[in-house]
């Protein structure tokens, strides 16, 4: 007995369901020591058109490079972790602190970042990449993980300061094409 064959499934469209509760805009609450920051841009498919049914999902430290534990994050409401959904543009934008340095691999200081993780329709595995500050130079330019991306990729991973609004951040993800952003294994 042969079976029809049927197309693939990936995701699907019930896709927001299960991560609907960890959305969020404000990733740091009031109170939350650090510089206050708003993260805006969007998530572009190979043709650079916006992708309006991905996720980010955001983990950092906090502004001392701490990541979220209990007693750390005792009444100041900082999970240091969230996702946002893009809209119909494929645009997303959250408020969060910018972070402290972290130590990575050997101990080295790594320079202040996000890590994002991006889901979507189509990806079976979700993918995984970083947001850096632009304005950070000293700090991003000895930064262990940057170091092993190409010079000419890591602009990919920049975050800029918008002229005119020192607190606000643009920073944009392409899945494809020429300024494809840096990747990492997961």
């Amino acid at each position: 007995m042969t079976l029809p064959v049927t197309g693939s499934q990936t995701v699907g469209p019930f896709f927001r369901i299960g991560m609907a509760q960890l959305f969020r805009e404000e990733f740091a609450p009031e109170g939350v020591r650090g510089e206050r920051v708003t993260i805006h841009g969007r998530v572009l498919d190979g043709d650079g058109h916006g992708v309006p049914d991905a996720q980010i999902e955001i983990w950092q430290a906090d502004s001392a490079g701490r990541y979220f534990d209990a007693e750390s994050a005792e009444g100041t409401g900082f999970l240091g972790f969230g996702r946002v959904p893009t809209n119909e543009r494929g645009e997303f934008r959250f408020m969060t602190i910018k972070p402290g340095c972290v130590a990575g691999p050997g101990d080295a200081m790594q320079a202040p970042h996000l890590v994002v993780l991006v889901f979507m329709r189509g990806l079976l595995r979700h993918l995984v990449t970083r947001i850096y500050f632009g304005d950070e130079t000293a700090a991003n330019g000895s930064d262990p993980i940057l170091e092993l991306v190409p010079a000419e990729r890591r602009e990919t991973l920049m975050a800029q300061r918008e002229s005119g609004n020192a607190a606000t951040f643009a920073w944009n993800l392409r899945l494809q094409g020429d300024d494809e952003t840096v990747f990492f294994e997961a």
